[in-house]
Formats: structure tokens, C-alpha cells, sequence
């Protein structure tokens, strides 16, 4: 009896927790053995504008909003591991922060990345090139928006800076992690599949078609 008592009791105490976890923050379930069931897309729209705020909020000195002769210059998001490599992913994410930005009221211009234009390392900062140095000068920005990401599994690191284009000084500086979900692994041309899939098959499925496995570890709930 009391068995019964107390294993219906710890299957409700369960229940409570996971409805607790999907009510706050259902995106906690991604890249878990539980997001099948109760994972949930990544909003890359929520995401970007609160990436674009958090630049906003934490800049140094402050930014000056309403003013059309300082832009704030956004750029594509590039890979870490090769800062020549555009992808969609960096693309949406840079339109998306420009949205951001504009509806917060700062005067926005985006650089397209081209093979003339790239982002170079320099004394451990992202920055354009001389290309951006000659293009400041004209425009007067305020700042430029760079970013990078990588990734490991499906597990993606991205920081995101606003840089002085005067200087090239660091003003603002933020980092975050992000689970690739489905839609966010096909802007990369993968596709997940499960460790156990692979080990079943007994056979490498690296490659199908056009698009590229990434295998899929399970990652702690807590």
C-alpha cells in the first residue's frame, strides 16, 4: 500500500517538475533526450532581439539613438573556425538584428560581406578590413556590430560585439549558447541523427544526399 502510495506520489511529484520546465522555458528541453516530446523551435527572432538590447544596454561609452549621422553598421555573422564563410544562419541573424535595432531608434546600414570584404583577426577583436576603415570614414558610424559562431554537435557558441571603428576598441561584448534545432541545422545543410542510429546501422552516415549528419549526444537536462 504504501508503495503504491509512494510511487504514485513520486510519478506526480515528475510530472510537476517537467510541467514547471515547460511552462518557463520549453527551448531547456532541446538537445536533451526529452525534445522530442517537449522541446520546441528556437526562435531566432527572440533570440537576435534580445542579443541586439544586451549590445544596447551594456555599450561603452553609451550609444546615441535618433541619429541619423551616426549609424550603427551591422555585418554578417561568420564562422570562427573561417572568417571567409557566410552561411544563412549568419545572414537571418544579422537582419534580424538590424530589425532590432531600428525598432529600438538607432539609424542602421548593413554591410554585406562580399569576397573584398571580410572580417580580419586583429589583436584578438573582430573587424572589417581596411575596406570597412575607408567606408567609416564616409559614413561616420558610431559603431559596427561583428559577430562569429561556432559549433560542436549540435551545440552552437556565438559572441557578438560592438567595436569602435575609430579605434577598434571593444564596447560591448556578449556570448551565448544556442541548441541547433532542425531549421537551424538546415540553414548549415545538416541534418541530426542519433548516436544510437549510427551504432544500429553500422554504418557512416556522415554524408546522405547533399545534406550532412551531425550526430546528436544526449546533453544533462540540469
Amino acid at each position: 500500500m504504501y508503495q503504491l502510495i509512494y510511487k504514485y506520489m513520486k510519478t506526480n511529484y515528475i510530472i510537476a517538475i517537467l510541467l514547471l520546465f515547460t511552462v518557463n522555458s520549453c527551448a531547456r528541453f532541446n538537445c536533451t533526450e526529452f525534445e522530442d516530446q517537449l522541446g520546441i523551435e528556437e526562435n531566432l527572432i527572440k533570440f537576435s532581439y534580445n542579443m541586439a538590447e544586451d549590445l544596447i544596454e551594456t555599450a561603452f561609452p553609451p550609444l546615441i539613438p535618433r541619429h541619423p549621422d551616426k549609424p550603427i553598421l551591422t555585418t554578417t555573422f561568420v564562422n570562427n573556425n573561417n572568417l571567409q564563410e557566410t552561411s544563412d544562419f549568419g545572414r537571418t541573424l544579422q537582419q534580424h538584428l538590424s530589425s532590432r535595432l531600428v525598432q529600438i531608434g538607432y539609424t542602421v546600414e548593413e554591410v554585406k560581406l562580399r569576397s573584398n570584404l571580410l572580417i580580419q583577426p586583429k589583436r584578438g577583436e573582430f573587424m572589417l578590413s581596411r575596406h570597412l576603415y575607408n567606408l567609416k570614414g564616409n559614413h561616420k558610424a558610431q559603431a559596427v556590430m561583428v559577430g562569429t559562431f561556432s559549433f560542436t554537435g549540435r551545440t552552437m557558441y556565438i559572441s557578438a560585439r560592438l567595436v569602435n571603428p575609430i579605434n577598434q576598441i571593444i564596447i560591448s561584448s556578449h556570448d551565448y549558447r544556442l541548441c541547433m534545432d532542425d531549421n537551424v541545422l538546415k540553414m548549415f545543410g545538416l541534418k541530426r541523427v542519433k548516436i544510437k542510429t549510427l551504432k544500429d546501422n553500422n554504418k557512416d552516415c556522415t554524408e546522405k544526399g547533399d545534406s550532412k549528419w551531425i550526430e546528436e549526444p544526449a546533453r544533462p537536462l540540469f
